[in-house]
């Protein structure tokens, strides 16, 4: 797991690890990035599946409820399978626009 920090932003890369070891190693290391808008780099993993990524779903809908983006970046699943509550694009570039748009929008008290 690597963390790189730019700004307020926070970019978790993971390459080896399994799905639910690496939410599990996300989730105790929460606190001291939960201030952060987070991208969490999966662009490495191929096969990932509906159930893999919905294992995010817990810490994803935690962190929104902070008022802070969490975006997973991967090109390989297939977008409609994934739910609602779940953000995720297909590249790193995709992912900062996305979270330059929610700062705004929560800056605007949208």
């Amino acid at each position: 797991m690597i963390f790189d920090k730019k700004g307020t932003t926070t970019i978790i890369t993971q390459e080896k690890a399994t799905i639910v070891d690496f939410v599990k190693r996300l989730e105790e290391q929460y606190e001291g990035i939960q201030n952060d808008n987070i991208i969490v780099n999966l662009f490495s993993l191929r096969g990932l599946t509906k159930e893999s990524i919905v294992e995010f779903l817990s810490i994803s809908k935690k962190h929104q409820l902070n008022k802070r983006s969490f975006v997973i970046v991967n090109d390989t699943i297939i977008y409609d399978d994934i739910p609602n509550e779940l953000i995720v694009v297909p590249t790193l570039q995709e992912a900062f626009d996305l979270i330059e748009m929610e700062e705004i929008e929560r800056d605007l008290g949208f």
